[in-house]
């Protein structure tokens, strides 16, 4: 199984989408600095994830969520996840 996940800056707000076959571990790195592209931007929460069968079905999402269609798409579902855990 592959994840496609989004993370929020806790520094400057701002979206980073990546993947990974452990999600977890992966958002451990963002957070320990181990990831050069975002190491400055620490640190990070999950906003939204996605499993995938396949490492080409979880890289083929996050070009569409790369795109202006797929983007926008991304900003509705961060929003829908992040009101979805502000329920109580």
């Amino acid at each position: 199984m592959c994840w496609l996940y989004v993370l929020r800056s806790m520094k400057d707000g701002r979206l980073y989408t990546g993947i990974a076959l452990d999600r977890d571990h992966r958002l451990r790195e963002h957070n320990a600095g181990r990831v050069r592209s975002t190491r400055s931007r620490r640190p990070f929460v999950l906003v939204y994830s996605e499993s995938f069968q396949t490492r080409a079905e979880a890289m083929a999402r996050e070009r569409y969520f790369k795109t202006p269609e797929g983007g926008a798409l991304k900003q509705r579902l961060v929003r829908t996840s992040e009101s979805d855990d502000n329920r109580i």
